[in-house]
């Protein structure tokens, strides 16, 4: 598996995930915010997928199970909580993730340090909202930590390795990566009064499953949707 195709493949997933917010946010702030961040990551995705083939082709032609993106991003947005807390353990890791990639001086390193003040922001702005929505209301912190509940077993699969991401490649080490998400996404949950999960975060079916091709439910749903024209119009130009 390409590391270039899994990181790519994030970046796409999550970018339509939160396209989905357009026109549905709780304000227009946030329509404005989440739309921008999806136009980040799906320039990221161009980017990448590019160095593995033609970007159009891999991202509407390819079936389910050759998309090597984590569970993670490809879960259903929920409320609006549930978003913050997905993208607060996505854009943790992915920030932590492109510093040692652009300190690493692989083959991602260029991409990654031109990507990573934006995917600071990414990660900024899921913080600030975690701290809101935990620290807010009771409804919302009650939302809030169920959002972090529910996805909490999806994150193990962050740190399980992929071929170009490794120590000698590219300067990442994924258990020093892990200690150091683990380490900023506590305290960011404790400032924001809420509790770590303290479940499993991996499991049989789940630890390293949509690196290898298998996706949960929700995911063909949102591929044929995300396919449809394009396959609908093969050949088509705009």
């Amino acid at each position: 598996m390409s590391a270039a195709l899994a990181l790519g493949d994030d970046a796409l997933v999550l970018s339509h995930r939160l396209g989905e917010w357009a026109g549905h946010a709780p304000v227009l702030e946030e329509d404005v915010a989440l739309a921008n961040i999806a136009l980040d990551l799906l320039g990221q995705a161009r980017v990448l997928l590019s160095l593995v083939g033609d970007e159009d082709e891999l991202a509407y032609l390819r079936e389910e199970r050759a998309f090597r993106n984590l569970q993670l991003v490809e879960q259903p947005n929920g409320d609006f909580a549930h978003t913050i807390a997905r993208q607060l353990y996505f854009s943790v890791y992915q920030h932590l993730l492109y510093e040692r990639l652009a300190a690493g001086g692989g083959e991602f390193a260029d991409l990654a340090a031109k990507a990573v003040k934006e995917v600071a922001y990414h990660r900024d702005h899921a913080e600030q909202w975690t701290l809101r929505l935990g620290d807010g209301t009771a409804e919302s912190h009650e939302r809030m930590q169920a959002g972090l509940e529910a996805l909490w077993r999806f994150t193990g699969e962050m740190f399980q390795p992929v071929e170009g991401l490794d120590a000698t490649g590219s300067g990442v080490d994924p258990e020093e990566l892990e200690s150091a998400w683990l380490a900023a996404v506590t305290g960011t949950v404790e400032r924001a009064t809420l509790t770590l999960p303290t479940g499993p975060r991996t499991g049989a079916w789940t630890a390293g499953a949509g690196r290898q091709g298998v996706h949960t439910e929700s995911f063909g749903r949102m591929l044929a949707e995300m396919q449809h024209l394009h396959r609908s119009h093969p050949g088509a130009s705009w």
